[in-house]
């Protein structure tokens, strides 16, 4: 029998320690901040994934009348994104407070690799902000493309996966590297997939003279294929938020009324 284990990841989210397979818990819990979070990371994934699709079948975009608002959907989902990634950030920033302690909205704990994962993940959001909202301006050359929208998309993808690697080493930290009957193993284990989706879909996103429609292809297909990768995560989190097993823990699940940077 494999054991279980309480990892970093655990302690900083207030996990309960469970395996994969022996929680079916309710999905209804509104009271519980990682239940949030992985709401709205599923949000935002669903957008993604619904813009990515509609972009490869212009046919069920132009059925759907979506065609004109593609860039808008991309746009509403890295909204959710960074709200969710801000919410881990913040979570990680008030992770084992000390009693009297002033909660924090975003912190400063590069000791921690839970907080540098999050604080990575929350600045790359912020550029998939600039980049699905640059992207709906009109008549953009492929210069002011590459800078406008294809900058900040790579940059922010670069940030996406060092965020994904450093969530990965944080849940095998002093464990193996493979270890499928752990629930946050596969929690951050799909979300790496999707960091490595929307990292490669980046690179073959640039602009150039002379369209490659192949290239947009490749890069929209792998966009959904991210996207995908970072629902599943998500929808994992829902079953991975379950209440700590610690009660000196239970708070760091909750929203604080006053907190400071």
């Amino acid at each position: 029998m494999t054991p279980t284990v309480r990892t970093p990841r655990h302690l900083r989210k207030s996990l309960g320690s469970h395996r994969l397979g022996t929680v079916l818990s309710p999905l209804w819990k509104p009271e519980n901040l990682n239940w949030w979070i992985g709401c709205i990371f599923a949000i935002g994934s669903l957008l993604f994934a619904v813009a990515s699709l509609l972009t490869l079948l212009p046919a069920l975009a132009a059925a759907c009348s979506l065609q004109p608002y593609i860039n808008a959907i991309f746009f509403s989902g890295s909204i959710p994104f960074t709200l969710a990634a801000w919410l881990q950030l913040y979570q990680a920033a008030n992770a084992h407070p000390q009693v009297g302690t002033t909660r924090k909205w975003f912190g400063w704990r590069p000791q921690d690799v839970g907080w540098r994962s999050c604080a990575l993940q929350f600045a790359g959001t912020l550029l998939f902000n600039i980049n699905t909202y640059d992207a709906m301006l009109p008549s953009l050359s492929w210069m002011q493309q590459d800078l406008a929208v294809w900058t900040p998309d790579v940059i922010g993808s670069i940030l996406f996966l060092s965020s994904g690697y450093l969530a990965f080493v944080e849940v095998n930290q002093g464990q193996s590297w493979f270890q499928p009957r752990q629930l946050s193993w596969w929690v951050v284990f799909a979300n790496l997939l999707g960091c490595i989706g929307f990292m490669i879909s980046a690179v073959y996103a640039i602009a150039l003279p002379e369209a490659h429609e192949a290239w947009s292809t490749i890069s929209i297909g792998l966009t959904l294929v991210g996207a995908i990768f970072f629902l599943l995560g998500s929808l994992l989190m829902l079953e991975e938020a379950i209440k700590s097993e610690l009660p000196s823990e239970r708070e760091l699940g909750r929203l604080p009324e006053t907190a400071e940077l």
